[in-house]
């Protein structure tokens, strides 16, 4: 799993997913795909040019910031994830090949995992004659090395969760040069594991990063505790330097498609083919450049597109109504559908507002208040659809049961204001007060004294009109039940950075509630299970929302191979409200030269412009 980014919307097209693995001794883990058995994909086709630049509009305000392939607490946005692996190569991901979405193919490192010993270990073999950058082989070693720097450093990881990877790993095999074998310390689920678990390795350069000081020789220091922390110390200084990333030698050795030719401290980012690649033909870059170019805003990035100055940018949804001017200047309009969930995360410890949110009757009073009809046909222009828990209402999938598509708090000021006045409040002057203090039945709950107020703050991210039209809409709800909430935008970086898990009482934590979801909070792998979101103490549950029934149901996920567990996952929580669930976006509707081919607009908001050529003018659409 990892956190999103940015902006609008159009059509959602129907998706299913395959059946979950069993216990199967080999595990072909299909993903999410079309009703017919395809991803919809950009045309095709045409006389191709090798050669030229693409530059493709970053999302509003979502300015890349990191670089090394393990990612730290506060720098989750999906630019980064998308831009590291372009440069080395995932293990495991959700990659496009024959119409469908698997976790490996020809853009992965890793051939399909097998699974054995009741699903208590799973061999992991290594495509052979892959190199790094400076020739030397890419090996098992590498994916150890990366195993021991996680394991060591795992509460320094933006992906960790306590139980899961590295915690389930009972012991790390070695079986030759490119096959590793996990020992694990009870059997999971392989759809579960393969997605969530598998999808989280990365080989990294070993021989070239595995040294404790700038300068010092390179060894087996990762293979001590106290060794793997000098080492990780060392590569996040690195990785915290960004004015530096295109001269580091660092991060010159890829194993990808592409190698790093500029990041400016603006976020402009731009790659070129690794002319070292050793991977598949097929995912040898046919372009000689790509330009990632950062906006502040989506009006700003509108007018530069208008103008013709990206490739490939997008539109916002109150400007769908004039595609077709687009279209005649050469462009094509592509919906970017996402693998999503959508929502305002609550701050549990909040300083201010903890014993306020900690109550359920208020987030049940809140989520009553989130017109997600309303905001869909207003801000949305009628393209976002609704966030009704964990899982993603669409594209339809097994994840999904039919108890999970009802909205279990619809639309209703009366049924807020039921909720408010039954637990001790009364409204004056449009402000609701605690008149009934106390833990009894009726009172207002632990810790909220008398004639405290409801008022909240919340940090948005800014730089889309459609996120402060939303903010807006959602304080003006609010307010008719005398729920006072304070909109602070903040840009997308500054958000994640001041929405970190955190413990009661520290400076830290005195936020209430943030936004960074303008085109969806949380990007799922293929199984949308939430052990890095929702678990206690999870690295990306930033509201440290704590649950036992929960923690047990999310671990039943991990287990159990059927559906049974993932639809009483989703159901509980979408009824405990951990988070206020909010109208999901597309991640972007796309408009795209038509002479620019081979571009796959992944559900799970990966991008392989290795893919991606130009075409012969006049070329058809």
């Amino acid at each position: 799993m990892r956190p999103r980014r940015p902006r609008p919307r159009a059509r959602r097209r129907a998706l299913s997913c395959a059946a979950a693995a069993t216990a199967l001794s080999f595990v072909s883990l299909t993903g999410c795909v079309n009703e017919g058995g395809h991803i919809a994909m950009g045309p095709t086709g045409g006389t191709p040019v090798e050669g030229g630049t693409a530059t493709m509009a970053l999302p509003p305000a979502a300015t890349p910031n990191w670089i090394f392939p393990i990612g730290a607490p506060g720098y989750g946005a999906s630019t980064n994830f998308g831009i590291s692996s372009l440069l080395f190569t995932p293990v495991y991901d959700a990659v496009q090949g024959k119409g469908e979405l698997t976790t490996h193919g020809a853009g992965t490192l890793g051939l399909a995992p097998v699974y054995s010993d009741g699903n208590k270990t799973v061999t992991v073999p290594l495509r052979q004659g892959v190199t790094w950058s400076d020739g030397k082989p890419v090996t098992s070693r590498d994916l150890e090395f990366w195993f021991n720097l996680v394991k060591a450093n795992k509460a320094d990881w933006g992906n960790y969760t306590v139980g899961t990877m590295p915690d389930n790993v009972k012991r790390f095999e070695t079986v030759d040069d490119h096959t590793v074998r996990l020992h694990l310390k009870r059997a999971y689920n392989p759809d579960w594991f393969t997605a969530n678990q598998l999808t989280l390795m990365r080989a990294l350069p070993q021989h070239a990063w595995d040294a404790t000081t700038d300068g010092g020789r390179t060894g087996d220091f990762d293979r001590t505790t106290k060794g793997s922390k000098a080492v990780f110390a060392r590569l996040t200084r690195h990785a915290k330097s960004l004015g530096s990333y295109s001269t580091d030698p660092l991060w010159k050795t890829v194993s990808g498609p592409w190698k790093l030719a500029g990041w400016r401290d603006n976020g402009q980012v731009t790659i070129v083919p690794n002319e070292h690649f050793t991977g598949p033909k097929e995912e040898r870059p046919h372009l000689d450049k790509v330009i990632f170019k950062p906006f502040t805003t989506a009006d700003s990035e509108y007018n530069v597109l208008r103008s013709g100055g990206v490739d490939y940018g997008y539109i916002p949804p109150s400007v769908l109504a004039q595609k077709d001017k687009f279209k005649d200047k050469g462009y094509r309009v592509d919906p970017w559908e996402g693998w999503a969930a959508t929502y305002i995360v609550y701050n549990f410890n909040s300083t201010g507002a903890g014993s306020l949110l900690n109550r359920l009757y208020i987030r049940q009073a809140m989520q009553h208040l989130v017109d997600q009809k309303a905001m869909s046909k207003v801000v949305w222009q009628g393209s976002a659809t609704p966030t009704l828990g964990p899982v993603p209402v669409t594209p339809k999938s097994q994840y999904l049961s039919k108890d999970m598509e009802k909205n279990p708090y619809p639309f209703s000021v009366k049924a807020a204001k039921k909720l408010l006045t039954s637990h001790g409040w009364r409204t004056s002057d449009g402000l609701a007060r605690c008149v009934r203090p106390g833990t009894g039945a009726g009172h207002c709950g632990a810790g909220i004294k008398k004639d405290a107020p409801l008022k909240l703050t919340l940090l948005s991210q800014s730089g889309s009109t459609e996120t402060t039209n939303m903010m807006q809409e959602l304080k003006s709800s609010l307010s008719l039940a005398g729920i006072d909430l304070t909109v602070r935008q903040q840009p997308l970086n500054s958000v994640l950075g001041n929405s970190v898990p955190c413990a009661k009482n520290s400076p830290g934590c005195d936020w209430d509630m943030s936004f960074f979801g303008t085109a969806g909070s949380w990007y799922y792998p293929l199984n949308p299970s939430g052990e890095q979101l929702f678990s206690t103490g999870a690295s990306s549950n930033f509201g440290n929302y704590s649950d036992k029934e929960a923690d047990r149901i999310i671990r039943a996920v991990q287990y159990a191979p059927d559906m049974k567990a993932v639809h009483s996952y989703g159901k509980y929580l979408s009824e405990q409200l951990p988070v206020m669930w909010m109208p999901n976006p597309a991640y972007q509707v796309s408009v795209i030269r038509n002479d620019l081919r081979g571009v796959e607009q992944n559900p799970t908001v990966t991008f392989a412009p290795q893919h991606w050529y130009y075409v012969k003018k006049g070329a058809s659409k």
